[in-house]
């Protein structure tokens, strides 16, 4: 695939077909297995902001539009996928922000349910594990939304987490779907 304008109008006409035959459910790009046509030019930074030839996106349903049909594969690389077309995307750290935590209830029966910047709705728990990764010292938490894509945690929802957390062997964690979700050192 070429970094043509008609290239990308492509994909965008099969995403509003796609769009117009959903019910809100993202495609079913894991079932999807067109050939690779190369790059056109997308990128998602570490924020969440998407680009396209190095130009900002700034059409929430646009940006909302192309996340629906992402797709990481075995090779680790993430793609736009329709029936037809998958094209790499580069992405600096996950696809995904988690803009937003909520609790609902306490304790072991507690669930905490996350908001992405693209509108996903997910609860911690076996289907979407939190994970803790480190950048230096830092800690970078994400969440697994779909597939094998996350959405990396920010700092507020994350302090939310912590302020949540109970200690446990010396580590703080939070519990969700019935299962603890460790945050790291009880040295926060």
């Amino acid at each position: 695939m070429s970094n043509s304008p008609s290239s990308l109008e492509q994909v965008l006409a099969a995403l509003k077909v796609q769009a117009g035959a959903s019910d809100r459910r993202p495609p079913p790009v894991d079932q999807w297995n067109p050939p690779y046509c190369g790059e056109a030019g997308f990128e998602i930074l570490r924020d969440g902001t998407w680009k396209h030839e190095g130009t900002r996106i700034t059409r929430e349903s646009m940006v909302r539009l192309f996340a629906s049909i992402l797709r990481k594969d075995d090779d680790g690389a993430t793609y736009l996928v329709t029936p037809v077309e998958k094209i790499r995307v580069d992405v600096e750290d996950a696809p995904f922000v988690a803009i937003r935590a909520d609790r609902h209830g306490e304790g072991r029966d507690q669930t905490i349910v996350f908001t992405t910047n693209v509108g996903d709705i997910v609860t911690a728990g076996s289907a979407h594990p939190i994970r803790v990764g480190h950048h230096g010292d830092e800690p970078r938490p994400y969440i697994l939304v779909r597939g094998r894509l996350e959405a990396r945690i920010l700092r507020a929802p994350f302090y939310e987490l912590v302020e949540w957390a109970e200690r446990r062997d010396g580590k703080l964690g939070v519990w969700s779907g019935g299962r603890w979700w460790e945050l790291g050192a009880s040295a926060f």
